[in-house]
């Protein structure tokens, strides 16, 4: 009888879910969307004050991690906890929270990753870097290749350690959400 997820060590799950990157997949978008109807259908309107496409997947053009993350902006930490506790109860897991941030995790099983994974980051509104940065790659396509090439250097060497692999783009998404913050102003 193999293990709940949530009875697993951090070292199992970045064993049985390793990093692995793929090219860039068109239906990534696909996902998203239909992924955002549902939460939308489920979620009270007046909680959620936007819903975006973010990460590697919503950089059009490079590999990524076969993953779509998704931020949702709340209104205040009221609507934190209930949007939280409604995808809970409709499939998603938490892996992670906070007082102001909550991540949840949707394709995750006991055998591996699904056909279709989602990370879903719930956060305050205007909590969002992830835009900033986004939007710079999309715009700026010989930098969203830097970070591809980055990201795929990375891959073998952290393919089992999330964090690490986390922390080593760090300074990397630093310097262009900051550069995107001060080109591009109030946007968010």
């Amino acid at each position: 009888m193999s293990k709940k997820l949530e009875e697993m060590s951090l070292k199992e799950l970045w064993q049985l879910f390793p990093i692995f990157l793929v090219e860039h997949n068109n239906e990534w978008i696909k996902w998203y969307e239909e992924e955002r109807k549902t939460i939308i259908s489920i979620v009270p309107s007046k909680s959620i004050k936007r819903i975006s496409h973010i990460g590697s997947s919503a950089i059009s053009g490079i590999w990524a991690k076969n993953i779509v993350d998704m931020l949702v902006e709340v209104n205040d930490k009221e609507a934190l906890d209930m949007v939280k506790h409604i995808l809970i109860n409709n499939g998603w897991l938490c892996m992670n929270m906070n007082e102001t941030r909550i991540t949840l995790n949707k394709g995750y099983t006991e055998q591996g990753f699904a056909e279709k994974v989602f990370h879903l980051h719930i956060r305050i509104a205007g909590d969002n870097d992830e835009l900033y940065f986004r939007d710079y790659l999309n715009e700026y396509k010989e930098i969203a290749k830097e970070y591809e090439t980055l990201k795929l250097s990375l891959w073998k060497v952290f393919e089992h350690d999330r964090d690490g692999y986390t922390e080593a783009k760090t300074d990397f998404i630093k310097k262009y959400t900051n550069l995107a913050k001060n080109l591009y102003g109030k946007r968010y």
